[in-house]
């Protein structure tokens, strides 16, 4: 994965939607179009190769819109007052998110449980039988 060309694709392709910002702020919230949403089509990111794109369609799958063949990452920032901020971290969120879904996640190698581990939960477990038995009342008392 080529991260330069990553991001200056996502710089160019993307497409920004500014508006108003919902939640408390007085008026700063009302007048201000502080808020941003950043649509971004896969299919014009550059810098990936296929099976990278093919796990990034994978992994977001829920969070992608699809229109016919395009899918469309969507992501919004309103978490700061300044436009320029909200903007920055927009392009960082989706950068962030790129490049993690597009990594090959590590192969689960499962281990064995150690002896020490097996005689600890064997224990617990007679520790919490022994208690619960304290609780019951002998058969002839009632």
């Amino acid at each position: 994965m080529d991260v330069f060309l990553l991001r200056q694709s996502i710089h160019t392709f993307a497409e920004i939607i500014f508006s108003r910002s919902g939640g408390p702020g007085g008026q700063n919230v009302n007048k201000l179009n502080t808020k941003v949403t950043l649509r971004l089509a896969l299919e014009n990111l550059a810098g990936l190769s296929g099976p990278e794109a093919a796990r990034l369609e994978n992994a977001l799958g829920s969070r992608l819109s699809h229109t016919g063949e395009k899918s469309t990452l969507v992501l919004s920032s309103s978490e700061e007052r300044s436009q320029r901020v909200n903007l920055d971290r927009a392009y960082a969120r989706a950068e962030a998110l790129i490049c993690a879904a597009a990594r090959i996640p590590k192969k689960r190698r499962p281990l064995k449980v150690s002896k020490a581990a097996r005689e600890r939960r064997l224990r617990t477990k007679h520790h919490l039988s022994e208690i619960k038995a304290r609780r019951r009342r002998p058969a002839g008392e009632e």
